[in-house]
């Protein structure tokens, strides 16, 4: 008898670089056995195809055939929603999962979020995890933060979300590009209660040792 998946988990990728801690995220999750709910928005297939070797299709019946082929996942475990596909459960409080992540979050979605400007579904969903009280977790890519940005931040965390910068430490010792992206997965996956083995916490013994 196959194991039934875990609870799902939204994760939204918005037009900030960093495309590659969202789509690793996604097979973290898979790999968890997590139902995944994906939406990429349009800036952030042109980030996919700028900063990795994957283009990925915007129809959502291809776009989960192509996270499935990625991420190794079963079949129905990962599920893709258009852009204004407001009949997704996601619009709705009650059908949107209890936790959402949105990585990368460039600033412009941080801005539409705070305002509660709904303009797409990935907004309209973070909006849902807000007025829910659900976890929402946002990842900020952009340096420097200008006062708009980090006023955006207060009043977001204000809210009950959590900001994560993409701003992966050092003191694992990272000796490649896959060591810094885990890092903030890994933080990421900490911050839902996941279980991983992509990096020791503080303290820890190094894995393998």
């Amino acid at each position: 008898m196959v194991n039934e998946l875990k609870p799902p988990v939204t994760v939204a990728l918005t037009g900030a670089s960093g495309a590659q801690y969202g789509l690793r995220l996604i097979e973290c999750l898979v790999a968890a056995e997590h139902e995944v709910w994906v939406m990429i928005s349009k800036a952030a297939h042109l980030v996919i195809e700028t900063e990795t070797p994957v283009s990925l299709p915007a129809r959502p019946e291809r776009l989960v055939a192509a996270l499935t082929d990625m991420s190794g996942a079963r079949a129905g475990q990962i599920r893709c929603f258009a852009r204004e596909d407001w009949m997704a459960p996601v619009a709705s409080g009650s059908g949107a999962p209890a936790s959402m992540v949105i990585c990368p979050c460039s600033t412009g979605t941080l801005s539409a979020v705070a305002t509660g400007a709904s303009n797409n579904l990935i907004e309209r969903a973070a909006d849902v995890a807000l007025k829910e009280r659900r976890q929402l977790i946002m990842v900020p890519r952009e340096t420097p933060f200008s006062a708009i940005h980090l006023e955006h931040m207060l009043s977001l965390t204000r809210m009950g979300a959590v900001i994560l910068p993409a701003a992966p430490g050092f003191y694992h010792q990272p000796s490649c590009l896959n060591d810094l992206i885990d890092f903030i997965v890994a933080r990421i996956l900490n911050q839902l209660g996941i279980e991983h083995r992509l990096m020791p916490r503080w303290g820890e013994t190094p894995l393998g040792d």
